[in-house]
C-alpha cells in the first residue's frame, strides 16, 4: 500500500492521510527515493492521528542523502489509538550559501508483517 506516490517536491511538505485497516500490527516502511541533487538532505516521518485533527510522529526515517530503497519497522501495537497515517518530509540543502530549490523524487509505501510466535517443544 501506498502512503506516498511517486513524488517530486522542491519544499517541505506531507502526503494525504490514510485509514487504516488494523491496528496493533507490525509494519515495514519502504522509501525509495528516486530522485536527488549533491548537497541535498531528506527527511520523512510518518505521523499517526486518531481523530485526523491531532497528529504526532511515530517514526521517522534518518536523514538520506542518496537515492537508494530504505526500509524501517514500525510496531503499531503501541500506538493502538491511531487510526489514521500520513508522510511527512522536510528538505535541506548542505551547500553553504546555496540559493537553488532542492529537488527530491521518492515515494513512500508500507507492509503489513506477520509476526511468528516460536512456541517450545
Amino acid at each position: 500500500m501506498f502512503l506516498l506516490p511517486e513524488t517530486v517536491a522542491h519544499q517541505d511538505g506531507k502526503g494525504p492521510e490514510t485509514i487504516l485497516n488494523q491496528s496493533g500490527t507490525l509494519l515495514q516502511l519502504n522509501l525509495a527515493i528516486t530522485r536527488i541533487i549533491e548537497d541535498e538532505c531528506l527527511e520523512v516521518s510518518l505521523w499517526g492521528s486518531s481523530d485526523r485533527h491531532h497528529w504526532r510522529k511515530l517514526a521517522a526515517f534518518p536523514q538520506k542523502f542518496y537515492c537508494g530503497d530504505y526500509s524501517l519497522m514500525l510496531d503499531l501495537s503501541l500506538h493502538p489509538e491511531v487510526r489514521y497515517l500520513r508522510a511527512h518530509w522536510k528538505m535541506d540543502c548542505r551547500s553553504p550559501g546555496s540559493s537553488r530549490k532542492p529537488l527530491f523524487g521518492f515515494h513512500l509505501s508500507l507492509e503489513q508483517m506477520r509476526v511468528q510466535h516460536a512456541g517450545a517443544v
